[in-house]
């Protein structure tokens, strides 16, 4: 049986982390796009900085979340939604570390000189956060799914 600490930390920790990604695409990112070249390549260092200090562990501890709450579902009505959630959130940190970080450790690294590098890479790593978001909203909902699944019994 799942506790309902873990589940409940898992789910705060998958929320919390789905409305910061979902948050950054909707909003942050897109209204980056309004400055200037140069003023959007200063601004998105300086998020790449702040990012860069936070998100490793809160991603982290996301996915060590859930990794606990598929293992301690097994065999509960939860685990199907619970795994799958758990697998989303798994490709979400991989598709981070091997796409975006690299991109964003480049972009600490560019200068005003760089902007049509800077523009290729940005088009690049909105691509992949896009992909991060799709995985994160559906890992949630699928988090939530087994949470509701396994409240039934």
């Amino acid at each position: 049986m799942l506790s309902k600490t873990v589940r409940f930390v898992n789910l705060l920790l998958a929320g919390l982390l789905t409305g910061n990604e979902l948050g950054t695409w909707a909003a942050v990112h897109p209204a980056l796009e309004d400055l200037s070249p140069p003023e959007r390549l200063r601004a998105e260092q300086e998020l790449t900085r702040r990012f860069g200090a936070i998100m490793p562990a809160w991603m982290g501890s996301a996915l060590a979340s859930c990794l606990v709450a598929a293992l301690l579902s097994r065999g509960a009505a939860g685990f199907r939604g619970t795994l799958l959630g758990t697998l989303c959130f798994a490709a979400m940190l991989a598709s981070t570390r091997l796409g975006n970080v690299p991109i964003n450790a480049r972009t600490l690294e560019l200068t005003e000189a760089d902007i049509e590098e800077f523009e290729r890479l940005r088009g690049r790593w909105g691509r992949l956060h896009t992909l991060r978001v799709v995985l994160t909203v559906t890992g949630f909902a699928a988090l939530i799914s087994g949470a509701l699944a396994e409240g039934k019994r």
